[in-house]
């Protein structure tokens, strides 16, 4: 399952914004995942608490919004939303697109609080 390797990476990445910013814990990570980006969301939801253990990001939640495919049409010069298994033009047909979004994996945001985790016990 490389998602989790993915949350480790996206957790390693947050824990740096917290540092630059003197957080002591992550209360929440959003993400855009598009279609094509071969994450598959609900492992990344299974995958997140295992990768946050004993980091400032346990207990953190996990958003995540999926982005819409997107095409750009050399032919009829527009940019538009195309199916994850059809990337021509819906405008004009045209089969020759360049992908312009629905591939992507983004860290979008992190909210960081200045209190520690509550202990457990």
């Amino acid at each position: 399952m490389h998602e989790l390797s993915l949350c480790r990476s996206l957790i390693r990445q947050a824990g740096r914004v917290a540092a630059e910013h003197g957080a002591l814990r992550i209360h929440r990570v959003s993400l855009h995942i598009g279609p094509l980006s071969g994450v598959e969301a609900a492992l990344m939801r299974e995958a997140f608490p295992l990768a946050s253990r004993h980091t400032l990001a346990e207990g953190a939640r996990l958003e995540m919004t999926t982005c819409p495919v997107r095409v750009h049409c050399p032919r009829c010069r527009q940019e538009a939303e195309a199916s994850v298994n059809d990337l021509s033009c819906p405008r004009c047909g045209h089969w020759q697109t360049r992908l312009t979004g629905g591939d992507e994996l983004l860290l979008v945001s992190v909210d960081l609080a200045d209190t520690p985790l509550p202990p457990t016990g």
